[in-house]
């Protein structure tokens, strides 16, 4: 017994080194974290099971059948986040460039298969060349069996993605599949073809950096939710993420005992608001004195300025923050604010996490550009969300909500459970100048203008017809919105049976 226990000791220690000394020394001359590191930094100390140790690649050609490694590639098992089980996998740059087998992607298929059955997390660490190219056509068989498993455990538990290398070709689908994507600048590079391919191709000149950087895909594509400067950081921020998230689709968000006050009023809120209705000002300002501790967990912070989306607590219970930005583009919705706002909305409605919308909206942006980029159809896919979410969903108006926009941003008519206003607020078909000059044509006036605001810029005609709730004083806005969650939290409603709406992509 002794003897097998001393080999077992042995092919635990050979596992552990994965492509050996000098390779995770390559890694680390590269500022990057090996794949047990990165587990080990992710999860709770000392909670990581790991599954599968002991798989290799079952590859004869091009000299594998000479070349195997314990493990081939990834690491994968289960651990804890605050105490919470979630699985993982880690994929290992230091075996075959963190390439995908069929064993590799059998050892990611097991552990995506266990956290469906057991409803909790699933979290990969992205560190890999590609598909295993001597593998041929069961290497991309194997991209296929997760990208299925990615796409049924969609909505049923949390899916996250880290991007601690290279990720490109077919390997960039799963993380596009899953809920939130992390990337590390510097580190982190996506693309479907690299800058060689895009420059025989279309003659376009282009680094690493500039086609997939964890920067580009922040600010320009909205690939990446997240972006960090190490990877320590975006790991820290992974477990920060899913303490607002329950472990599946049937569980509710973990509630925390609430350290602010809930019936809290700040006189800040009375001040933010500026007189004149051009004026821009920061709604992360409104959003960090309402929600607990001023802690607000934004999410594709630097993607679509125009419309802000996070996370948050009020009175303790998880929220997801969605609001129109008044200090960008005036808070107009465009394409990318759109499709931004409704990625959100759905993740928060699969989840039961409530949403909480504060609203200072002039309308959609017009322009060629927006119209033939499909502004209709992007447009929709914000108002589909908002009405096809069932979670309880609360409205704070601070100022414009104008046009098909005021509809589209959860509105009473889409199922808002809580709508409330400002007395600045201003609800109407439009802004009052463009309002009399359709009206007025050739006679509009400041006197006509100003007699439109007197009648239609103000909260009180939507509030006489219902679709307000109550007109507030800012600085109840807090407590108001807390004691509507209380009241929302045993909250049932059902969508029409159906296999699944057909949202307009």
């Amino acid at each position: 017994m002794r003897e097998k226990l001393d080999l077992l000791q042995q092919k635990r220690a050979e596992s552990e080194l994965g492509g050996g000394a000098d390779r995770i020394k390559s890694q680390h001359d590269k500022g990057k974290m090996t794949a047990r590191e990165r587990v080990d930094a992710l999860l709770d100390p000392g909670s990581f099971v790991e599954l599968d140790r002991f798989v290799t690649h079952r590859a004869t050609d091009f000299g594998l059948a000479d070349e195997k490694y314990l493990g081939d590639g990834v690491v994968t098992g289960h651990g804890r986040i605050d105490g919470r089980l979630v699985y993982v996998f880690s994929q290992d740059f230091t075996v075959f460039g963190g390439s995908l087998s069929e064993a590799h992607a059998e050892k990611v298929c097991k552990v995506m298969d266990l956290a469906l059955k057991t409803g909790a997390p699933v979290i990969g660490l992205n560190d890999s060349g590609g598909a295993r190219i001597q593998e041929g056509v069961v290497s991309l068989g194997g991209y296929a069996d997760i990208f299925l498993r990615n796409t049924l455990a969609s909505g049923v538990v949390p899916q996250i993605s880290a991007i601690l290398g290279p990720c490109a070709g077919g390997a960039v689908y799963s993380p596009a599949i899953t809920d939130f994507v992390f990337m590390v600048r510097g580190v982190s590079y996506m693309f479907v073809t690299g800058p060689s391919v895009v420059k025989t191709v279309t003659h376009e000149e282009v680094d690493f950096e500039g086609l997939g950087g964890a920067d580009v895909h922040a600010t320009k594509s909205g690939v990446a939710h997240f972006v960090h400067d190490s990877e320590r950081e975006a790991l820290a921020a992974i477990r920060t993420l899913l303490s607002y998230l329950p472990a599946n689709n049937l569980d509710d968000p973990p509630v925390r005992p609430a350290t602010d006050p809930p019936d809290r009023r700040d006189e800040e809120l009375l001040d933010i608001v500026p007189d004149s209705p051009t004026k821009p000002y920061d709604m992360r300002d409104v959003i960090r004195r309402v929600v607990d501790d001023r802690d607000f967990f934004e999410v594709h912070r630097d993607f679509a300025g125009n419309l802000l989306v996070g996370l948050a607590r009020l009175g303790g219970r998880p929220v997801g923050v969605i609001a129109n930005q008044p200090a960008v583009l005036a808070g107009v919705l465009d394409i990318d604010a759109s499709l931004k706002g409704a990625r959100f909305i759905r993740f928060c409605d699969a989840f039961n996490v409530p949403l909480v919308t504060f609203e200072d909206v002039p309308g959609f942006l017009p322009g060629v550009a927006q119209e033939h980029g499909g502004i209709i159809k992007h447009g929709a896919k914000l108002l589909f969300a908002y009405c096809e979410a069932t979670v309880p969903k609360l409205t704070v108006i601070t100022r414009k909500a104008y046009g098909g926009a005021y509809d589209v941003m959860n509105s009473k008519h889409v199922r808002g459970d809580y709508n409330v206003a400002w007395p600045t607020a201003e609800i109407a078909v439009m802004g009052p100048k463009g309002a009399v000059e359709i009206l007025y044509k050739d006679e509009a006036t400041e006197a006509r203008e100003a007699e439109y605001r007197e009648k239609f810029a103000h909260p009180y005609l939507a509030a006489a017809r219902g679709y307000l709730d109550d007109i507030i004083d800012p600085r109840d806005t807090r407590p108001r919105l807390i004691e509507a969650l209380t009241t929302l939290a045993t909250k049932r409603d059902r969508n029409p049976p159906k296999k699944h709406g057909n949202i307009p992509l």
